[in-house]
């Protein structure tokens, strides 16, 4: 059990909040580390795996613009997902992740292992991270998950929420 997601569904239980997640490149491999601790019940609401930039328009209204400026793999498109997660699910807080696992680059041109993670919470601002990983199409997923859980581990953290 990673220990990250531990913290995050410890502090998540304790203040009364609830998460979302929005996946792309990971396929769901997120919510199963959040859903792997015992207690993930209590704070977990949803998780929306939308590999598409389709769905990530129709599910989590990731607006056109946004995909057609900046790409599905792009900052603007995480942090799009992080808000969309928020707003379809009703929870508290989100986590998103866009990326291209490999093991070629994606049809916009972007490079196997470029991944961004956002952070979202109502009335606070979304922070959006870029990564770079290495290795095949399973490190970059995993590398991914363990960054994403990371950084919500520290951006709960940053809000008083440990």
């Amino acid at each position: 059990m990673n220990r990250d997601a531990e913290k995050i569904i410890e502090a998540l239980t304790r203040a009364g909040a609830r998460l979302a997640l929005a996946e792309s490149c990971t396929g769901g491999m997120l919510s199963s580390a959040i859903t792997d601790v015992p207690g993930a019940s209590l704070c977990f609401e949803a998780s929306l795996v939308t590999y598409s930039p389709e769905a990530k328009a129709s599910i989590l209204k990731v607006p056109g613009s946004v995909l057609a400026l900046s790409g599905a793999v792009s900052g603007p498109a995480a942090a799009a997902m992080a808000e969309g997660a928020l707003a379809v699910s009703g929870a508290d807080i989100a986590c998103s992740v866009t990326g291209v696992a490999g093991p070629g680059p994606d049809l916009d041109g972007n490079p196997a292992g470029l991944v961004y993670i956002a952070c979202s919470m109502a009335g606070h601002e979304t922070e959006t991270r870029r990564y770079s990983f290495s290795g095949d199409r399973k490190a970059v997923r995993e590398a991914s998950v363990r960054n994403a859980l990371c950084f919500l581990a520290e951006y709960l953290a940053k809000r008083g929420i440990s």
